[in-house]
């Protein structure tokens, strides 16, 4: 039996589609299916872009019906009939009516928004104010009824109705979305094809990823959809498919999320793992800079991710199948300009400890390490600087680079001291703002360092691993919350400041059984299971309660979740995506 899909918190798409289907609740109204598009909007925030309204209808008027969705297909039921949705391919969306009808409104029309007739049976709708994407509409058994006054230069109203061919009778329909043109040639499968060719592929993808027979219910079923249904097909600036974030809200692929996606299906997936990997490293600056995030229509700036890179890369390192020598020298230039960037722009000191302009270049937004005015010294940067140093020492080796591998490996061996000498206080981690006032918060971001392990003085990392499991406030029934519950500053809907992530769920895992705490990593994983098995894919999770937080749909949950099942299933077998 397949995964259910709750459209309320998970939106009906498929891999490589700019098209979601949402049930969105509206203030003041009704709650309302839409269809949106997931185009990168041309700045950032978490637009929902919804180009239409979807209802049944019969006599001209909307009729109540339920939502049955699977990853493969959305059946919307009334008591006198139904209309059948599903994805015929990333661009083409097939709707079988029987007995209704479905309109299409579009709720607000914008200034240059219009359809025009392609033929009798086809037309064009140009949206321009929500996004920008171009629609057709064709009829393959019914009737196509349109309701668009044209105004100047736009349409006042935008309403389609999809109808059977005749009362109690069937109807059959394709949407078509492109940005440019139209695809020339279509070969319409029948409707029942389109299902089973779908429905093959999402299983097809699902046997490859690592197992979860402990876990019971559809869990991994619905894991498997977040992933599978967030990526999108090149367009734009995107020439590969890439990995959103989501498709709720988070359009686009942010330059530290890629690195857990890697990790989720390297071994499932290696070629399409790769490729994640190098996305944002296709848009690197001349300094060295990546950007925050990318989508097919923006590239932003205005922030940073952390430099995990490193870390992931020593992680892949382990499987030399994967983790080749073709694949070190296609990624050491680029990490040595994105980890040069930071000590050439961040090293404000000049002291070799670079800064964070802003929690969101931590990738920890609102972490009250960012309580003082930014910027901050992070011990954590430090830290992430050391591995990734130490991981370039070894990728210049590999290249026979010998005297740039002696130059990393000194860099990291300095990093690695200047951090315990500058950053470690009596017995913990702190952090500093730009004018070195000490920043002591009972932010979990602290502990990053643990991903040191035995870099570090053992009087430090047993220290740090007491702290974090035992005295401090940070593991609770549910995980490990970002702030300590024992924090003035601790909010259980606080963002980074209470509830639990993934990420730094994953990088601490790691962190605590490689320090030799191989049971307290294990009841960590364990929970972080148990979130996911009662509250789904969401972005965080109640540090108390564990209920889930804002998204839903969220890739960067899924991932870990499958990073965490590779150890469990260790045979997983390299695979190809359809």
């Amino acid at each position: 039996m397949s995964v259910s899909l709750d459209l309320s918190q998970v939106p009906f798409t498929r891999y490589g589609s700019y098209l979601a289907f949402s049930y969105l609740q509206k203030e003041h109204s009704r709650d309302v299916l839409y269809l949106r598009s997931v185009h990168g909007p041309a700045l950032g925030g978490r637009p929902l872009q919804e180009l239409f309204k979807v209802e049944l209808t019969e006599d001209g008027e909307p009729i109540p019906y339920k939502i049955i969705a699977t990853p493969y297909l959305l059946t919307l039921e009334a008591e006198s009939g139904r209309v059948e949705i599903v994805f015929a391919s990333p661009s083409s969306i097939r709707l079988r009516t029987k007995a209704v009808s479905v309109s299409f409104e579009m709720e607000m029309v914008g200034e240059y928004d219009y359809l025009f007739p392609c033929s009798d049976t086809q037309w064009q709708v140009v949206v321009n104010t929500v996004c920008e994407t171009k629609l057709i509409f064709s009829v393959l058994k019914g009737q196509l009824h349109i309701n668009a006054p044209w105004h100047e230069e736009h349409c006042q109203l935008i309403l389609l109705t999809l109808q059977p061919e005749d009362q109690g009778g069937l109807g059959e329909f394709q949407l078509d979305e492109f940005v440019i043109d139209p695809e020339q040639s279509q070969t319409h499968l029948a409707f029942e094809e389109c299902i089973q060719h779908t429905k093959l592929e999402f299983e097809k993808w699902t046997a490859s990823l690592p197992k979860a027979e402990f876990l019971p219910g559809p869990v991994r079923e619905l894991g498997s959809y977040v992933l599978w249904s967030c990526f999108v097909k090149p367009s734009g600036v995107l020439s590969q498919d890439t990995l959103y974030a989501s498709k709720n809200g988070m359009l686009g692929l942010w330059s530290w999320d890629h690195c857990f996606f890697t990790r989720a299906f390297y071994k499932s997936f290696p070629h399409l793992a790769w490729e994640q990997f190098l996305v944002p490293f296709k848009f690197q600056s001349r300094s060295g800079a990546l950007p925050d995030f990318v989508n097919d229509r923006y590239v932003s700036w205005s922030f940073c991710k952390p430099p995990v890179h490193g870390w992931v890369l020593k992680f892949l390192a382990q499987d030399r199948n994967f983790l080749d020598r073709e694949k070190i020298k296609e990624i050491y230039e680029p990490l040595s300009l994105w980890t040069n960037w930071w000590f050439a722009y961040r090293n404000y000191l000049h002291d070799g400890l670079p800064f964070y302009n802003h929690g969101n270049d931590s990738g920890w937004d609102n972490s009250t390490l960012f309580i003082n005015p930014p910027p901050i010294q992070s011990p954590d940067l430090a830290s992430f600087l050391v591995l990734q140093t130490e991981f370039l020492a070894f990728a210049a080796q590999e290249l026979g680079l010998q005297s740039e591998s002696a130059e990393w490996l000194e860099k990291s061996t300095l990093l690695r001291s200047q951090l315990i000498t500058h950053f470690w206080k009596n017995d913990h981690f702190v952090a500093f703002d730009r004018y070195q006032h000490p920043v002591e918060t009972k932010s979990l971001q602290l502990f990053l360092p643990l991903i040191l392990g035995k870099r570090l003085p053992s009087s430090i990392v047993f220290r740090m691993v007491e702290s974090l499991l035992k005295e401090e406030g940070f593991v609770t029934q549910c995980g490990l919350a970002t702030e300590s519950i024992n924090s003035p500053h601790y909010r259980s809907r606080g963002y980074w400041r209470g509830p639990i992530w993934p990420a730094p769920t994953l990088i601490l895992y790691d962190a605590i059984k490689a320090c030799g705490w191989e049971r307290e990593a294990a009841e960590i994983k364990e929970k972080f299971y148990k979130l996911i098995f009662t509250s789904g894919f969401a972005e965080n999770y109640d540090a108390m309660t564990g209920e889930g937080y804002h998204d839903f749909h969220f890739s960067w949950t899924a991932s870990v979740f499958f990073s965490l099942l590779e150890e469990n299933d260790p045979s997983n077998r390299a695979a190809t995506p359809t």
